[in-house]
């Protein structure tokens, strides 16, 4: 059940820091539309019953037990413009949130680590670039310039993208891709900050 997977994996982010407190937010596409995690629960200690259903309409009931999550706005842009995800994770890392502030003109190139092949990425092409949106108080202006971008058809040459000074915030075919997409980049990010602090 991809519901279940999704509280199992919210207890591992929480436990690796990658979801302090009640920070960070994560969905699962269902065939009615799709359950995301509440705002302002802890997510070591979720269940499948805290899960709030945004229906298809895209129209949020009223009268739900549990608010959603305020990023509810970036799920809504990814389920509309990638019909393979499946799922979608928003974490807060430490080494991601650092990496962020280093993007160049909206984009942050990764090294060419053989953790990218995890990705589908090819040794010997050129790295990959992931892109980083400007944070803003409300982040349905994020969400905005998200749709911007998919609608100027610009490619996301990897299922995921950096908020300045955020976070980060990926999809996948199935919750355990999304979960495996976290560690990828955790894995990229953690190197990036350990070479240039060994380079300084």
């Amino acid at each position: 059940m991809p519901e279940s997977q999704l509280i199992r994996h919210a207890n591992k982010l929480y436990e690796n820091g990658w979801m302090a407190g009640t920070s960070g937010n994560l969905s699962v596409r269902t065939e009615d539309g799709f359950r995301i995690t509440p705002s302002g629960k802890h997510k070591g200690e979720l269940s499948v019953s805290d899960l709030v259903l945004l229906p298809s309409s895209g129209v949020l009931p009223t009268g739900l037990p549990h608010r959603p999550s305020a990023e509810i706005s970036l799920h809504q842009s990814i389920y509309r413009n990638c019909p393979d995800a499946r799922a979608v994770y928003h974490v807060h890392t430490v080494e991601a949130t650092v990496v962020s502030e280093w993007a160049r003109s909206g984009s942050l190139e990764l090294p060419p680590l053989e953790m990218l092949k995890g990705f589908g990425w090819k040794g010997g092409e050129p790295s990959p670039v992931l892109p980083v949106f400007s944070n803003h108080p409300d982040v349905r202006d994020i969400a905005a310039n998200l749709e911007t971008f998919f609608r100027r058809k610009r490619e996301f040459l990897l299922p995921g993208f950096l908020i300045r000074l955020h976070g980060l915030t990926v999809w996948g075919e199935s919750p355990d891709a999304a979960f495996k997409h976290v560690e990828l980049f955790d894995f990229l990010f953690r190197f990036m900050v350990l070479s240039r602090s060994v380079s300084l």
